[in-house]
């Protein structure tokens, strides 16, 4: 269970983990729960969960076969497989968790793990290499969609500002969990699976109970808001998070600002030392522009 404490910042105050109220952030504590030691058999009820998605232009990736652009009937297995095991690589270890709108058919749609592209995934992203250890513990990366369709996989733009975002500020990538307030893929069935739309309100209460089942499992210090749409769907569970700019259309630069804060208080709080801002040149060795 989440128990939620909440305090609301009034102009010009901190709270008491000396958020400032610029911030619009309502400070959120969570309570040790069962998440914390979270076994296989957890996850796969967690999976479960994930099959009740709502009827009409909605994509289950980890459920449900693209015909279009799946490589074969297995790909729901291969996707349910690796969001399994990323999960398993970061439970009780994770202590920010990133919510975004919804999976998307650059993203999750094809790796099965929430703001990850198969480029992210695969080690072929251009500005920074991740390795199969950054994203599980005992199995290898695998693609799902057809090569035809993109011949180094897919590359979302939101998973490579947030991951890299993450990356620069000195996270492990355990030390960080990514979600959907909405976890399925909601697509424009006038253009097909591949593309994206906003899910309508009657299907984001359809994602509840999985965001809820979610914050339980991964009981993390900082719940973080990509926009004002994940934002409602946390209020509805009563958690008020940090809300930050989704960092689509032009909000990259806003959004690395926001989340380097959040993550820096993080880190000063567990370290008392200082830390790090993600454009020093000490934290800039491993990436390229």
């Amino acid at each position: 269970m989440v128990h939620v404490t909440q305090a609301i910042v009034p102009a010009n105050a901190q709270c008491a983990r000396g958020h400032n109220a610029a911030d619009r952030i309502v400070c959120v504590t969570f309570l040790p729960s069962l998440g914390e030691a979270m076994s296989s058999n957890s996850i796969d009820e967690f999976l479960r969960l994930l099959k009740n998605s709502p009827f009409g232009a909605v994509f289950n990736p980890w459920w449900q076969v693209d015909e279009q652009n799946d490589i074969g009937r297995n790909a729901p297995a291969i996707r349910r497989n690796q969001l399994r095991a990323y999960l398993q690589k970061r439970v009780g270890k994770a202590n920010v968790a990133v919510i975004g709108e919804a999976v998307g058919y650059r993203g999750g749609h094809f790796s099965g793990i929430p703001m990850t592209s198969e480029r992210l995934l695969l080690g072929r992203n251009k500005q920074f290499r991740l390795k199969p250890k950054d994203f599980f513990s005992d199995i290898n990366p695998r693609r799902t969609s057809k090569p035809a369709k993109c011949a180094d996989g897919f590359s979302e733009p939101t998973a490579t500002i947030v991951w890299g975002a993450l990356l620069r500020l000195g996270l492990k990538p355990e030390q960080f969990v990514l979600w959907n307030a909405f976890p399925w893929h909601s697509f424009d069935s006038r253009r097909g699976m591949l593309s994206n739309r906003t899910p309508k309100k009657s299907e984001r209460a359809s994602g509840l109970t999985v965001l809820k089942a979610f914050l339980e499992l991964f009981p993390c210090d900082q719940v973080v808001s990509l926009g004002k749409i994940a934002a409602a769907q946390l209020e509805q569970l009563g958690v008020n998070a940090h809300c930050v700019r989704h960092p689509a259309s032009g909000g990259a630069k806003l959004f690395r600002q926001q989340i380097a804060k959040i993550v820096n208080k993080l880190t000063q709080a567990k370290s008392g030392s200082p830390v790090l801002w993600p454009f020093s040149p000490s934290n800039r060795k491993n990436f390229r522009n």
